[in-house]
């Protein structure tokens, strides 16, 4: 999911843009940098503070995106975060 997140353009026009509050860039690299730290296994202390941060950006972002390719894009970083925290869970048992 990583490559396939990298290999998708930035949706045009979202850059410095906020919806509900939340930077587009930042969401994106925020949500990246998560499912990067699962990956290699990195996560601290803060994980599950940041998790919820994030897939609450989300829950009021996505409904907000009006632009079709803008939701696919944010859709599937959301899923990413999804998978993550789900991995991140199977470790910890």
């Amino acid at each position: 999911m990583m490559a396939e997140h990298m290999a998708r353009p930035f949706p045009p026009g979202f850059r410095g843009l906020d919806v509900e509050d939340w930077d587009m860039v930042m969401l994106d690299s925020d949500a990246y940098a998560y499912a990067a730290c699962v990956y290699e296994d990195l996560l601290g202390e803060q994980a599950h503070g940041r998790l919820t941060r994030l897939t609450s950006a989300f829950r009021k972002v996505l409904p907000a995106i009006g632009d079709e390719y803008a939701a696919k894009y944010y859709t599937h970083l959301y899923d990413m975060v999804v998978l993550s925290a789900e991995i991140e869970s199977q470790r910890k048992k």
